[in-house]
């Protein structure tokens, strides 16, 4: 990026009604890197002839060879309408559901959304979840509808069917944002043709069309047919350039900082609106103090950790001291940079509303909240789908041990929705990812960028445990027999459970009472008093503290909070995280002395008393399932039926268009290692399969003994501990 252009790009910074923060976002293989290469090239950014074949955005050697998106990546670029000049900040983000985790975190630094779309394929599952994942941030979608060149030449539609076919796509996008947006923005956010929110065209061939522009041009279906037809396809593209026609519809259609803050800072931060924090967030205000929440952590090997993300108010520059709420302890910026790509240039200081690089952020993760002093800090990035594939992970040298526990933080920080549990004294490490090929991702990166040979079991599956029916009360007595604990375990209603995992009822420990938590649990039913007990919402538990005029419970309950969460993140049964528990205090009688309940009393007490009712109220283990769409060649149906039928799974739905045929069904995640290998088999590799969805389901009776000693035994867990 040249000097000026850099100068120009830090211009527009300050300009915020001039600034459009957004991400494009697909189903695998739909087209967006290649869209993305042609929106930098009109930008001036790459050369004309090396869009489409750069993958400019895709700068992992690993990205390159498979052919896929696997990080997103962001840059800045200038756009030129009606005689003013916008800044565009971009992150394009991965279309494969095992980097999903990607997409949520970008959704957050973002305020508009290019949903692209294969206009020969129509909506596929992973386009459903990347609308789902916009929304639930109340990122505002358009639609690009991308391979028209396909229609043309393969499927040889006349212009009438064309029509129909993008009606049919636009109304299907349409029918996902009425069902998925919150109240308010249903019917508001549906894109229109006539408005210009749909554009279409070729990101290979780059060229694209919209309703105003070709009114505009004069330019018509016809033409683009005969452009095909004539071979005169650059000339198209001469005429309605990709870039010039997309990025318009993205300043007219999508909303600057200001506004956007408006409404998104309410559902994404929970602290006092009518605060000053709270007013500068909500105003985007750059004399504000500064709150900046990193969505992406880069570890680059000249700066160390670079933090990629969204500054939401004030202005940063070099040398600021900032706090990070969650790791609660201040740091001195170093650097601050916007980006080209993987190329990073510096700048003196940046204002409220852009997205940015920032170096001196240490042991940072994504979604923490950066501020000049403790504030409530931003809700938590919450993924679609869990981790449920984990896989053992050891150096091959015993002398690299050091190396590895230090590769692992950094690859924990670079990536999320992966789950690190480092045993620094075994040597083992556990690496849990959303599928087999995050995990071989994860393991390739590790060999060959960061140079370290590492061996990994193979994979192990992530169970759940929970219980069947309420515990009768069960008391916990502390080592020295000075405290007792009173405590009952109950399944979790599950409304309250949905709650959570939406994101509607925000996990962490109450310190004061929390509205949002009121106002949810008041709608699914709960009185005041019990909402009144709420202390703690953990990975899909709750705790209750129903004692009553216990004058020491506010200095032991610290810990008690801290032993549930031991046992949440290890079950009775098979050492599994638990689920859908609620755990109750009922009663407790503490020693008068403080120094007769410290943590040495409070926390095996409290252990035993969980573990004990759990075991009494009929405990269960969960196992995870997905639901896959399987594509393939009609004629292959029978060999699909039998191979789900081999690995306990079942069909959901059967479906056939012409010698086509897709079909639902659910699968124990446990029967799936080997799953792409074994689809290719059946279907002499024209099978593709989608996950649509997972959810944790009861392990079939006959089998559950088996499982729980298969777990007990990898863990090294004697029958009785």
């Amino acid at each position: 990026m040249a000097d000026d252009k850099a100068k120009k790009i830090q211009e527009l910074m300050c300009k915020q009604e001039g600034i459009r923060n957004i991400a494009i976002a697909a189903h695998i293989d739909h087209g967006k890197t290649t869209f993305s290469d042609n929106l930098l090239s009109g930008a001036g950014m790459i050369s004309e002839e090396l869009a489409g074949k750069q993958l400019a955005l895709d700068f992992h050697a690993d990205e390159a060879s498979r052919g896929i998106t696997i990080d997103s990546a962001s840059v800045s670029m200038i756009h030129k309408l009606d005689n003013q000049e916008y800044l565009i900040n971009l992150i394009d983000t991965p279309g494969h559901v095992d980097f999903g985790g990607d997409v949520t975190r970008a959704m957050r630094a973002v305020d508009g959304c290019i949903i692209l779309v294969d206009a020969v394929e129509g909506v596929m599952p992973q386009t459903e979840t990347v609308v789902r994942q916009a929304l639930k941030e109340l990122v505002k979608p358009v639609l690009f509808l991308n391979k028209v060149d396909r229609l043309i030449k393969e499927v040889k539609l006349t212009p009438q069917e064309m029509e129909a076919r993008f009606i049919k796509v636009i109304n299907h996008v349409n029918e996902l944002i009425h069902n998925i947006a919150p109240e308010g923005y249903k019917e508001k956010w549906k894109v229109a043709v006539s408005e210009g929110e749909v554009s279409f065209g070729s990101a290979f061939h780059n060229w694209a069309l919209s309703f105003p522009y070709m009114k505009k041009k004069g330019l018509t279906f016809k033409d683009v047919i005969d452009a095909y037809e004539k071979d005169q396809v650059r000339e198209l593209a001469k005429k309605a350039p990709l870039h010039e026609v997309v990025l318009n519809m993205v300043i007219r259609h999508h909303p600057n900082p200001v506004q956007a803050q408006l409404y998104r800072i309410p559902k994404i931060w929970h602290g006092d609106l009518d605060s000053e924090i709270g007013k500068s967030l909500l105003t985007c205000s750059p004399k504000g103090d500064p709150v900046f929440v990193p969505t992406k952590i880069v570890v680059d090997k000249h700066a160390g950790e670079i933090a990629a993300g969204r500054l939401f108010s004030g202005t940063i520059k070099q040398g600021d001291e900032v706090y990070m709420n969650l790791a609660k302890r201040k740091v001195r910026i170093q650097q601050v940079s916007v980006y080209k790509g993987a190329q990073r240039v510096i700048v003196d200081q940046v204002s409220a509303g852009n997205v940015i690089g920032v170096v001196g952020l240490k042991d940072v993760f994504a979604g923490e909240t950066v501020s000049k002093g403790p504030i409530e800090p931003f809700e938590a990035i919450k993924h679609l789908f869990e981790p449920v594939v984990t896989k053992s992970i050891e150096a091959t040298k015993a002398a690299d041990l050091p190396k590895l526990v230090e590769i692992l933080k950094q690859v924990k920080k670079e990536d999320p929705s992966i789950r690190i549990e480092i045993n620094e004294q075994t040597g083992e490490s556990l690496m849990s990812g959303m599928g087999e090929l995050h995990l071989e991702i994860i393991e390739n990166r590790i060999k060959t960028e960061k140079g370290l040979e590492v061996r990994t079991s193979s994979p192990i599956i992530v169970y759940r445990e929970t219980i069947g029916k309420e515990s009768p009360v069960v008391e916990g007595r502390s080592p020295n027999k000075h405290n007792i604990f009173y405590i009952k375990v109950a399944p979790l209603e599950d409304e309250v459970y949905e709650a959570i995992k939406e994101g509607d009822l925000p996990e962490g420990r109450m310190k004061k009472k929390n509205e949002e938590v009121s106002k949810v649990l008041s709608n699914l039913g709960w009185s005041g008093d019990v909402i009144r007990d709420v202390k703690e919402i953990y990975k899909g538990n709750v705790f209750l503290d129903e004692t009553r005029g216990e004058v020491h419970i506010g200095e032991v309950i610290e810990m008690v909070l801290d032993a549930f969460e031991m046992i949440m993140d290890q079950g009775p049964l098979a050492r599994e995280p638990s689920m859908k528990l609620k755990v109750s205090l009922v009663d407790t009688k503490l020693h008068e002395d403080a120094i007769h309940r410290g943590p040495a009393q409070v926390y095996p007490a409290v252990r035993e008393a969980i573990v004990e009712s759990m075991k009494r109220a009929a405990p269960y283990i969960l196992e995870p399932l997905q639901t896959h769409l399987i594509e393939m060649p009609d004629r292959f149906l029978g060999d699909v039926t039998k191979l789900i039928g081999s690995k306990r799974g079942q069909m959901l739905e059967v479906n056939q268009t012409g010698t086509q045929a897709e079909m639902k069904a659910r699968l124990p995640v446990a029967e799936m290692i080997g799953w792409s290998n074994d689809l290719r088999s059946s279907t002499e590799g024209r099978g593709t399969s989608s996950l649509l969805n997972q959810s944790f389901e009861k392990v079939p009776a006959s089998i559950q003994p088996e499982v729980v000693r298969r777990i007990r035994e990898r863990k090294g867990l004697s029958e009785n501990q």
